[in-house]
C-alpha cells in the first residue's frame, strides 16, 4: 500500500463521521472537504533589493516541499514605486498529500511555536467557506535556519474548502486541529 498523510486517513475515518453527525448530512458527498491551502507572501523590499525575492522562494520551498513562484506586480503605483512587472512577493498553492503534510505540520510544530499563542481568530472567514490567516514572522516553521535567515517576513495562509457556510468551515478546521479562540459571541 502507497504512503497516505495521517490527517488524510483521519478525515475519512473520524472527521466525516464527525461532520455528519454533526450537521445531519444525507450523503458523504455533502460533507466539506479542504481543496487547497495557498500560502502567500509579500516582499515589499523587493522593489530595492531583487535578492529578496530569491530568499522568498527559497525559504517557501522550504516551508512546503514544493516549488514557490514569485508574483509580480499587475499595475503602475506611483505612490510606492511600484512598476508594472516588478516582483513584489512569493505564493504557493498545495493540493492533495502535501496540502495534507503541510497542515499537520502548521498544527503540531509550527503554531506553537508562536510566542504567547493563544489560538487563531475565528474571524477570519469569508462568507463562502474558506478561511485565511496571518503569520507575523516566518521562523515558526523548523525548516528555516534562523542563522542563515536575511529578513523576516509574514505570511498570509488560506485554507479554501468546499463548505458552503463559515459553520461548516468551522466544524471542519476544528475537526482537522486548528487551534481556534474560545471565544464568547456577543
Amino acid at each position: 500500500m502507497s504512503y497516505q498523510p495521517r490527517l488524510k486517513e483521519q478525515y475519512k475515518s473520524e472527521i466525516v463521521p464527525a461532520l455528519i453527525k454533526q450537521f445531519n448530512y444525507h450523503t458523504v458527498m455533502q460533507v466539506p472537504r479542504l481543496v487547497k491551502i495557498s500560502l502567500n507572501q509579500g516582499i515589499g523590499a523587493a522593489l530595492t533589493d531583487k535578492k529578496l525575492i530569491d530568499y522568498g522562494v527559497d525559504e517557501m520551498t522550504n516551508i512546503t516541499g514544493q516549488k514557490a513562484v514569485a508574483t509580480i506586480s499587475k499595475r503602475d503605483v506611483s505612490n510606492f514605486k511600484l512598476r508594472k512587472g516588478s516582483p513584489v512577493g512569493v505564493r504557493v498553492t498545495l493540493r492533495g498529500d502535501k496540502m495534507y503534510e503541510f497542515l499537520e505540520r502548521l498544527v503540531a510544530v509550527a503554531l506553537p511555536r508562536v510566542r504567547d499563542f493563544r489560538g487563531i481568530s475565528d474571524k477570519g472567514f469569508d462568507g463562502r467557506g474558506n478561511y485565511s490567516f496571518g503569520v507575523t514572522e516566518q521562523i515558526i516553521f523548523p525548516e528555516i535556519d534562523i542563522d542563515k535567515l536575511n529578513k523576516i517576513n509574514g505570511m498570509d495562509i488560506t485554507f479554501v474548502t468546499t463548505a458552503r457556510t463559515d459553520q461548516e468551515a468551522l466544524a471542519l478546521l476544528k475537526e482537522f486541529g486548528l487551534p481556534f479562540k474560545n471565544q464568547k459571541k456577543s
